[in-house]
């Protein structure tokens, strides 16, 4: 069965890649074949959908659905143009920023729900392509999403785990890498898009004369807008008090929101609209059949034969997890590469390795980092896309795959100097 899931997923893998049929259908195809083969029980197969990310991406759109009508984002669009005198490059720092800071403390999937649509409103403003704009805020979010533990769900999970890695330690360990790393990929892809971040002065006089203010339609909405969203980011900073899922946070936040909006038939069909259904199925698709490699004992091999190459050698189980996670990453969702990982690695300490703290903060950045590698690799990745192609912009697989990978293995490699100098001479 294990050679049988293995070219299944090759295959499904090989489609979305070619872009040849939408990626959704190849994932939920994909999936389809796992159960129809016997690889996976229907029971089996839902147990593997991640229900909790899946609520999540759904509470957040109908979140930022609602709050598009207030005018929110075309008023942080104007204000951060502003604050950059119009100038592309500028901006494109800025946002880059923005985007990794607002990741740290909220989830990457909700960063770039709210970032795109200020992204978009920006550039077709200036009249210039979107493309660098929205490859920066998918980098800048995994990068940014490594810093906390409730960055990225790898740390969540990882923090879950180990007790003793606290929201401070992830922060005092993790968040001068991110840093670092997130100064030298905006440098990079300003560097890489200069040329085309160039648009007329008449265009920056025209933007830079508008008033942030006038952009807002509903300020009673508004009001009601931010407050649920104040209170979901509530939600997700006590989440490790509270043991609220985030799914449920979003969830809740989503739908009180359409309640104070006043929760008319319109108003929900419209909202439901703009949820991407698409990008929902894929994770489903894709869920089950990366349960079906999990079944088969295929990822669970993978890792056990990489950390027994080391030996039970510190630095060298720390390097191997942080590569492994890093490659693993780019190409199969972290969230169960990461769950695999953990317990293998608890074993490592009961088979006497002393000093598991290294290969903890090798793992988390692996799996946070990876991400970046290709678009199916981390949840914002997926949404930043759909909600391009929604806007008619592409991102392709291999489009992306030029830019990310290279920028992945970089980061993997400052990391890798930044593990080995702080904790393993």
């Amino acid at each position: 069965m294990a050679v049988v899931a293995g070219i299944i997923f090759i295959l499904m893998y090989a489609v979305i890649v070619s872009e040849k049929i939408h990626r959704t259908v190849a994932a939920m195809l994909g999936a389809l074949l796992m159960i129809l083969s016997g690889i996976l029980s229907q029971d089996t197969a839902l147990h593997h959908i991640d229900f909790n990310t899946l609520g999540l991406l759904v509470g957040m759109m109908v979140l930022v659905g609602v709050t598009s009508h207030t005018g929110l984002f075309d008023y942080v669009a104007i204000k951060a143009a502003r604050a950059a005198k119009a100038e592309p490059r500028r901006i494109l720092v800025y946002l880059g920023f923005i985007t990794a800071v607002f990741s740290g403390f909220l989830d990457n999937v909700t960063t770039v729900l709210l970032m795109v649509p200020v992204t978009f409103s920006i550039t077709q403003k200036l009249h210039i392509n979107p493309m660098p704009f929205l490859l920066t805020q998918i980098i800048a979010s995994n990068v940014g999403g490594t810093a906390t533990l409730i960055g990225d769900p790898p740390n969540i999970m990882i923090g879950s785990a180990v007790k003793e890695l606290t929201f401070m330690a992830f922060i005092e360990n993790l968040a001068p890498i991110a840093i670092f790393n997130l100064l030298i990929v905006i440098f990079l892809v300003e560097v890489i898009y200069r040329k085309g971040l160039k648009t007329t002065p008449e265009l920056q006089a025209e933007l830079m004369r508008l008033d942030e203010r006038k952009a807002l339609k509903d300020r009673r909405l508004l009001s009601r807008a931010l407050f649920v969203l104040a209170l979901v980011i509530l939600g997700f900073f006590t989440h490790s008090v509270t043991h609220i899922e985030s799914s449920l946070i979003a969830l809740t936040g989503g739908f009180l929101l359409l309640l104070l909006a006043g929760g008319s038939h319109h108003l929900v069909e419209k909202t439901m609209k703009s949820v991407e259904w698409a990008t929902i199925f894929f994770f489903i698709g894709l869920f089950i059949a990366v349960g079906g490699l999990i079944e088969t004992g295929i990822i669970n091999s993978l890792a056990a034969r990489a950390v027994s190459l080391t030996g039970g050698d510190v630095t060298a189980t720390s390097l191997m997890v942080l590569w492994l996670s890093a490659l693993v990453s780019s190409v199969l969702d972290n969230i169960p590469f990461v769950a695999t990982m953990i317990p293998l690695i608890q074993n490592m300490g009961t088979m006497g390795v002393s000093n598991l703290e290294p290969v903890w903060w090798s793992l988390a950045l692996g799996a946070c980092l990876g991400g970046n590698g290709t678009l199916v690799g981390a949840s914002a990745n997926l949404i930043v896309a759909g909600l391009a192609a929604e806007r008619g912009v592409k991102i392709t697989f291999i489009q992306y795959f030029k830019i990310g990978f290279p920028i992945m293995l970089l980061t993997i490699v400052l990391s890798t100097v930044y593990v080995y100098i702080r904790y393993l001479i």
